[in-house]
């Protein structure tokens, strides 16, 4: 008997964990569906899964109930990631089980989760990423569309110059070697972009061949960005700047050595004719220390006063403390709280009862069909309690052979055609433009094919206005610390 994939969530050496798993086959008994078998310092609860074994180590003082339940829950998680319970099917599947056991368990303790939820969580996508690797394929795909025509160019000349019998003179041709100002028609390979209503293709002069006295030379190499900044010539408008910065900033090591981080995820689902379904506000309270020293601190807390507002916090955080004073801080003072450079979550919380008028966006949609044409206009209205960033508006579209015909916009938009989805964008609303629209036509289609529209935002404020106020050390550590607050969409839809 062989482990196919482990998860630890204490810390354990590899040689403890090898003993452990080499002492449950002597262990198990047979003929039993679901059951546990304790030792002199842990407890092995296991249930067969076909052929295989699911097996959860924990130690004697751990509720047997819990357990039970936390193993119940993960039973139902394999079979919804591994193509057959079998040997080979769970090690295809190794890390994407490994991804969903740890969104099912934190820190050693079941997470109030369901399998559809951990199944959300795993394949949410970033809109980042998405973006920057649109503008990498677009820079690919140009960059070889311009080395094929230099070759059919470099071919020709050769052919031409064994007709006449000229030697190796300087010829002129459409392009200079160093232009990278390629345009994009209908038939063009240059993977989709955002475009602003204002500014249209305008076609400009190509640049004077330039004129070597020794013949063709070849250019020195461009700069990675050369592409976009032709692209922004003729009137384009590239998102890659502000978007990929934040991206890879957020990467960035912490220089403080307290960081707080805050977010809040929304889940809402709204009717498209007025009426929410589901609005679900989830609340996190993480903490990072960089060093052991400044671990000894408790945390000043305050929020707003909402209805429906309810906390949870970590087992390991004083209840009393928090529930009295609002003060995070570790049931036993002596024990520091992790440093490193992984966060770590202390409070939770989640706010239940918001109605329609408490949603940060709304998007109304109106198709209307005449003829062989259905014009669709879009509007959006926000909230006057948030300022929203990176706004993209996901509207689902027939089929096209050609992009939609966007007639008029407050932002930019970009069309997917591989998965036929117009992408409304707008960086930033604020008291500015609280209300936006956009109408576009294509050929006729039924109402409800534009539907679900999908929404995501971020803010940097929150529904509780949960913020550190004050770091208070106890050991003589450091008070000096970042807060880190947003609001984010895990699944906004109107459906």
């Amino acid at each position: 008997m062989r482990s196919l994939a482990s998860r630890q969530y204490v810390d354990m050496s590899r040689i403890r964990i090898e003993g452990l798993l080499a002492a449950f086959p002597k262990l198990v008994g047979t003929g039993k569906q679901h059951t546990y078998v304790e030792t002199e310092n842990v407890r092995y609860v296991y249930q067969p899964i076909e052929e295989l074994y699911l097996l959860l180590i924990t130690n004697k003082q751990s509720n047997i109930l819990e357990d039970l339940d936390t193993l119940r829950l993960l039973s139902k998680i394999v079979p919804e990631y591994s193509p057959s319970l079998d040997e080979e099917g769970v090690c295809k599947a190794a890390f994407q089980l490994i991804f969903a056991f740890d969104e099912a368990i934190s820190l050693g303790n079941k997470e109030n989760v369901t399998v559809p939820q951990i199944k959300q969580y795993c394949e949410m996508e970033s809109h980042e990423e998405k973006l920057h690797k649109l503008i990498m394929q677009s820079k690919i795909n140009d960059t070889n569309d311009l080395m094929r025509r230099k070759v059919t160019e470099i071919e020709k000349n050769k052919i031409d110059r064994g007709k006449t019998g000229e030697g190796f003179a300087p010829t002129r041709t459409p392009n200079n070697f160093n232009d990278m100002n390629i345009r994009g028609g209908p038939g063009s390979e240059i993977g989709p972009i955002f475009t602003d209503k204002t500014k249209g293709r305008s076609s400009a002069p190509s640049p004077a061949p330039s004129k070597m006295p020794g013949g063709m030379k070849l250019s020195k190499a461009h700069k990675p960005n050369q592409f976009l900044e032709s692209l922004k010539a003729e009137g384009e408008v590239i998102l890659e700047d502000t978007q990929l910065r934040s991206k890879s900033s957020s990467s960035i090591p912490p220089s403080d050595p307290i960081t707080v981080t805050i977010e809040e995820k929304l889940n809402v689902t709204v009717k498209r004719d007025g009426g929410v379904t589901n609005f679900d506000v989830q609340g996190t309270l993480a903490l990072q220390v960089l060093n052991d020293t400044d671990g000894y601190i408790q945390l000043q807390i305050e929020n707003q006063d909402a209805p429906g507002l309810s906390f949870r916090t970590h087992p390991n955080i004083d209840k009393q403390l928090f529930n009295g004073q609002k003060i995070v801080g570790a049931r036993d003072p002596s024990r520091p709280f992790p440093s490193g450079q992984n966060e770590t979550p202390l409070v939770k919380w989640r706010i239940e009862g918001l109605n329609e008028s408490s949603l940060p966006l709304t998007v109304s949609c109106w198709p209307s069909t005449s003829g062989n044409t259905t014009v669709v206009n879009i509007e959006y209205e926000a909230s006057d309690m948030f300022d929203l960033h990176n706004v993209i508006v996901s509207i689902p579209l027939p089929a096209l052979r050609d992009a939609p015909s966007v007639k008029q916009i407050d932002g930019e938009w970009r069309y997917d055609s591989r998965n036929s989805v117009l992408e409304w964008s707008v960086m930033l609303i604020d008291q500015s433009n609280r209300s936006g629209s956009m109408e576009f036509s294509v050929p006729a289609a039924d109402p409800s094919t534009f539907f679900p529209i999908s929404v995501g935002f971020s803010a940097s404020n929150t529904f509780s206005n949960v913020k550190v106020t004050a770091i208070l050390p106890l050991q003589g550590g450091s008070s000096k610390y970042s807060q880190q607050v947003r609001l984010v969409t895990v699944n906004y839809q109107v459906v």
